[in-house]
């Protein structure tokens, strides 16, 4: 496998008319031409030049167009994270974007501006915490998958050989797709990643937990909900929790996706929109079409449905049961539980029961268990497929006790455990357990949501606090700004990152450029007056000596204007907020 290895500690020459790329220890240079863009890989020889500054890299991305042309990104530090059999796992920690074309001097000024947008769009998606990556170990794949690759599979590079659900940077990468260079194409994952070092009872093991953000129909929280035509759902995430014992090697897969119905929750500045269903739609179709690949990739489905059974998200759990029974697949089974109100005044003892309705089916599916020996002892054929709303908060908290469950009888078949010992509550591999599960729904809510998980107190301490509470109050509100002001731009950003947009020729000059909207009159004129008659307010009540008629009816007039204003701007909320750019007529309508 070495030999098919992707290069990691690499030179880095930059001249006016060519990057030059040099693997250490290789007898080879890659060079790509800046006008040209054409790659090739030559026996090192005298080409590098001289008398240039070398730059240290560790990777490269992928190459994108944007307005001013072709820019490379590369991998310009990175962090350990750990060993998984036998292979270094990094983090990306550092990155840098070269353009192809070193002069802006052929861009008009609103070229110039539109350009840095874009550039500003890459680097918020290459700082979303966090981007996984090895040089030699395909972090895309469970253990079962890996398992299951034919030998001429094997054969192929990293990222020829990657699951391309989980390949961030597939699109920026098609230019190196070449047999010769396979060796220069670094794929990453985003998502999360933990190993640990872990004793029980005297036996010392790996516990790991993988996390795999999918990239199709991949964005934000409230501008990327349900279901598109392909089958593919928003925040879609596989999680493998792994044991590495001895060499004996147990993996557990999970996975957690939006409602696989058509529907949307517009943002409209009010704290919770209420979710709708998309008239007009074949549910039925799209949703046939997402378990048909659920059940090609893993095997038997359980549908853990964590929403309310009343209010708002009533008219998707009685859709998404309706949808589920009319398929009538014999792989599928629909568990519907209302966490809310099972779990309400904080009795979250109460997802035991939950739980005990699982276990049978857990039992029945199954762990992928390969021994030291390369001898198979079974493997998995089935998965709980777990969703809220989000799919972040209840669904971490669910899916953490699965795991642990599982956990528990892996480590009692492999002789960790004595016959009905559980992992000590006080232990410190538990403290360990539960702060990874909950670092896991933090990361993945981060990079869906914009801030840390709900509940979380739950997963790490067993209970539900009041300070957890408030806690949750502080990332409601701070959701609640980012999903209306903050999240039309990172939208934007995921689309063109992952080449669900593309840069056009002549953009900004000979083609409109989409960044270029034109906002109504509210936009502007609502936040001036309330602004104004907010300060207006402020003023005439504090600073007044003393308070007469025509003082009283001054802070009534601006007070009312300030309610009056403000309940304009909550009533035309739509047009506030920061809405996508890039692909208006999909994601404005929140359908697609």
């Amino acid at each position: 496998m070495a030999g098919l290895d992707v290069h990691d500690d690499m030179n880095f020459y930059i001249t006016p008319e060519s990057f030059y790329i040099e693997p250490n220890g290789k007898s080879e240079v890659l060079i790509i031409d800046r006008v040209s863009r054409k790659s090739s890989l030559q026996v090192k020889t005298n080409q590098l030049p001289h008398g240039i500054q070398i730059r240290k890299i560790c990777g490269i991305l992928g190459v994108i167009k944007l307005i001013s042309g072709y820019h490379l990104i590369v991998v310009t530090h990175r962090i350990f994270v750990g060993i998984i059999n036998s292979h270094v796992i990094w983090r990306l920690a550092g990155f840098d974007i070269i353009p192809f074309t070193p002069s802006l001097t052929h861009l008009s000024d609103t070229q110039k501006v539109q350009n840095g947008v874009y550039l500003s769009m890459l680097r918020q998606v290459l700082d979303t915490p966090y981007y996984y990556f090895s040089y030699t170990y395909d972090l895309t794949h469970t253990l079962q998958r890996l398992y299951s690759l034919s030998p001429d599979v094997l054969q192929l590079g990293l990222f020829e050989r990657a699951e391309l659900r989980f390949v961030w940077n597939g699109y920026l990468l098609k230019q190196f797709h070449r047999t010769e260079i396979r060796q220069y194409c670094l794929p990453i994952m985003l998502g999360f990643v933990s190993v640990n070092d872990v004793s029980v009872n005297g036996h010392n093991f790996q516990w790991m937990l993988i996390s795999r953000r999918s990239v199709f129909r991949a964005g934000t929280r409230l501008f990327c909900r349900g279901i598109d035509q392909t089958g593919n759902v928003s925040n879609y995430v596989e999680t493998e929790q792994i044991i590495d014992i001895r060499g004996d090697k147990v993996s557990f897969v999970q996975t957690r996706g939006s409602i696989p119905l058509y529907w949307r929750q517009t943002p409209n500045l009010r704290y919770k929109p209420p979710p709708e269903l998309v008239a007009g739609r074949d549910h039925l179709i799209a949703c046939s079409k997402h378990f048909d690949s659920q059940l090609i990739h893993y095997g038997r489905q359980v549908l853990v449905n964590l929403i309310d059974h009343r209010g708002a998200e009533d008219v998707l759990e009685k859709a998404y049961g309706t949808t589920i029974s009319t398929l009538a697949n014999p792989n599928l089974r629909y568990e519907s539980y209302d966490f809310h109100a099972e779990c309400r005044k904080m009795r979250y003892d109460k997802l035991h029961n939950l739980i005990a309705r699982l276990a049978h089916e857990q039992d029945e599916f199954n762990v992928f268990h390969l021994r030291r020996d390369g001898t198979l002892v079974s493997s998995q054929d089935g998965v709980f497929r777990t969703n809220c709303i989000d799919c972040l908060d209840r669904t971490n908290v669910v899916q953490s006790m699965l795991a642990k469950r599982s956990l528990e009888q892996c480590l009692l078949r492999l002789g960790v455990l004595t016959s009905g010992q559980k992992i000590d509550p006080y232990s410190s591999f538990e403290w360990l357990f539960k702060g990874v599960w909950a670092d896991n729904a933090d990361m993945i809510s981060t990079q869906y949501s914009g801030t840390g998980a709900l509940k979380t107190d739950f997963t790490r301490t067993g209970k539900r606090t009041k300070m957890g509470l408030m806690r949750d109050g502080i990332n409601s509100l701070t959701r609640y700004y980012k999903n209306n002001f903050n999240d039309g731009f990172r939208q934007d950003s995921i689309d063109l990152f992952l080449g669900n947009y593309a840069i056009q020729d002549g953009e900004g000059l000979t083609v409109q450029c989409p960044l270029v909207i034109q906002k109504g009159w509210r936009y502007g004129t609502f936040p001036v007056i309330l602004l104004f008659a907010f300060a207006m307010f402020f003023t005439s009540t504090v600073y007044p000596q003393e308070y007469r008629t025509e003082n009283l009816l001054f802070i009534l007039f601006w007070g009312s204007m300030v309610g009056v204003t403000g309940a304009g701007i909550m009533k035309y909320g739509i047009e506030f907020v920061d809405w996508p750019k890039l692909l208006p007529a999909s994601r404005s309508k929140l359908d697609a």
